[in-house]
């Protein structure tokens, strides 16, 4: 596991690789992000 300042840090490098980084899935809280992702990637499986 990372430690949190690892963690803090590998979020900073990832900030600055992709600065304009968007997410596709439509969502308006942290469930329903959760459910798009599972579903996600279960379509993803499928195809």
């Amino acid at each position: 596991m990372l430690s949190n300042k690892q963690t803090t840090w590998a979020m900073e490098q990832i900030e600055q690789m992709y600065p304009e980084a968007e997410c596709e899935l439509t969502h308006t809280n942290a469930l329903e992000l959760l459910v798009a992702v599972i579903l996600s990637a279960q379509c993803t499986d499928a195809s």
